[in-house]
């Protein structure tokens, strides 16, 4: 496969993955608590997907290694097809939780193999070759493909066409099929050399037939082999943070941050369904406002990148993170549904300028060695943190309020910026001896 072509699967399956992602974003929480479920028990419900993405991240990895990427990917896209048909016909707690379990595995399973596949594909024919043009592109794909996805969301919604099933389950129905699509094409448009090198083989650095020596071993056994790996290579990872204080610090910051994302993801539609007094009027408007703010969030990515260029990497993180919680804070304090919209473009605009500053300050802290091990920390830290904010904020909604939760979600996001002071004071030394050379 050449690199054009290689290129162009890559975003086509970009699209296929995360579209119908952007049909449910916004109306997953409203649908539980339409079916009955209360807050806490919508919100309960969502973290479980987190917990088995916490779980499995590390274990598939080494799976995707060791069996190929197409396998995997085959395997998270029919369980994706299973995931809108468990929540289309779910009426119960446990219902749910068996659909967020099934959309954990499958994420777990498709987190990273399709970009390695692309990366591994490229570096056959071009070996070392920068792909950071094209991973950008499918940002971008990416943010645009959930935005039109809610978008979508929103007038099948309003739309209603089938009055036998309740508004918010059209959507539902729609992922399914699409879901379907999805796996099609993932099936027919990949191809897989059987001869990839292994990660830090030699012949990943030169051209030329692969050696037999750097094969990948492939099939179960090899699979079950990494997935053994796994708790050694969690032991290796909190020995790195437990040595260096600074990526320790970056890592405690995912535990703060969860508290504000839970906000604006998971409280946001349930705060406007209560302004507006339906979930169906919600669920109709939110389409239109997550396509906004998906937006606002690659405004805002872009931003932090001329912002960290004049102000500094970690001044900039530290800055977009706390901003980000006070826009949670704002979020609960606001009254009106223009208000609370506008509080949460704000914040998500926020959102998208605090991602790729911190994880620049991951990669400084990170060698060729251990790069991925540090990524997936971080990613298994905030999942774990979020499958533990959002019960916590869900129950106290349904006690207390929504506007509470929210206020609480953001306040406990901003004591976060603690955890940046020793990438401010790493920073600071960099530019010492930057300026002495």
């Amino acid at each position: 496969m050449t690199v054009e072509a290689a290129r162009r699967v890559f975003l086509t399956l970009t699209v296929t993955r995360w579209f119908p992602i952007g049909l449910v974003v916004s109306v997953t929480v409203l649908l539980m608590v339409e079916r009955g479920l209360s807050v806490g028990q919508a919100l309960t419900n969502m973290s479980f997907a987190g917990i088995v993405v916490f779980l499995l991240e590390l274990p598939t990895s080494g799976i995707a290694d060791a069996m190929g990427r197409k396998p995997l990917l085959v395997t998270a896209a029919a369980l994706q097809v299973a995931v809108p048909v468990l929540y289309a016909t779910a009426h119960s707690a446990v219902a749910f939780a068996v659909g967020a379990v099934v959309t954990g595995v499958f994420r777990a399973l498709d987190s990273g193999p399709l970009t390695a596949w692309f990366v591994d594909t490229v570096h056959r024919t071009h070996p070392g070759a920068d792909v950071d043009r094209t991973l950008s592109q499918s940002s971008a794909v990416l943010g645009v493909s959930i935005a039109l996805g809610a978008l979508v969301s929103g007038g099948l919604v309003w739309w209603h066409p089938v009055v036998a099933w309740s508004a918010l389950t059209f959507p539902y129905v729609v992922y399914a099929v699409l879901a379907v699509v999805h796996l099609v094409a993932t099936a027919t448009l990949l191809r897989e050399d059987a001869d990839v090198p292994r990660r830090g083989g030699a012949a990943a650095t030169g051209g030329g037939p692969v050696p037999a020596a750097e094969r990948p071993r492939r099939g179960w056994g090899a699979a079950l082999r990494e997935a053994r790996r796994a708790p050694r290579v969690v032991a290796d990872g909190l020995r790195l943070a437990r040595d260096n204080r600074v990526l320790r610090g970056l890592l405690l910051v995912e535990v703060f941050w969860a508290a504000a994302m839970v906000v604006f993801e998971s409280l946001m539609p349930l705060r406007l369904g209560e302004v507006l007094g339906s979930t169906q009027r919600a669920g109709a408007l939110m389409g239109v406002v997550a396509a906004v703010g998906w937006a606002v969030f690659a405004a805002g990515a872009g931003l932090a990148g001329l912002a960290s260029g004049r102000f500094g990497v970690a001044r900039t993180a530290l800055a977009s993170r706390v901003l980000n919680g006070l826009g949670a804070v704002w979020m609960g304090l606001v009254a009106g549904p223009v208000a609370l919209v506008a509080a949460y473009l704000v914040t998500y605009g926020l959102h998208g300028s605090g991602g790729p500053v911190y994880e620049a300050l991951l990669h400084r802290e990170a060698a060729a060695s251990n790069r991925s091990t540090v990524l997936s920390m971080a990613s298994m830290l905030g999942f774990a943190s979020f499958a533990v904010a959002s019960p916590a904020l869900g129950w106290t909604a349904q006690s207390v309020s929504t506007p509470v939760a929210m206020v609480l979600g953001g306040a406990f996001s901003v004591l976060g910026a603690v955890c940046f002071v020793p990438a401010l004071r790493r920073e600071r030394e960099l530019g010492a001896v930057a300026a002495r050379v």
